[in-house]
């Protein structure tokens, strides 16, 4: 999966960065290095669900599908 990300350099110092495509999902730090691994920590912590809190039937199936 790719996902295109926006880098903004913080008024403070360091950089901020938003995924679009994921509303909600931002992250930031003091350097470029440590900014692109929080990235990659922001987008699992957006994209995971907790499925214990999902109505399912005896039907329903849970599939995990790779981008």
């Amino acid at each position: 999966m790719k996902l295109k990300v926006v880098i903004h350099e913080a008024e403070e110092g360091g950089y901020w960065a938003e995924v679009p495509s994921i509303p909600g999902c931002a992250t930031q730090g003091d350097t470029f290095d440590e900014l692109l691994s929080n990235i990659y920590e922001a987008v699992e912590g957006c994209l995971a669900v907790d499925i214990d809190n999902i109505a399912m039937s005896e039907n329903d199936k849970i599939m995990e599908i790779a981008f």
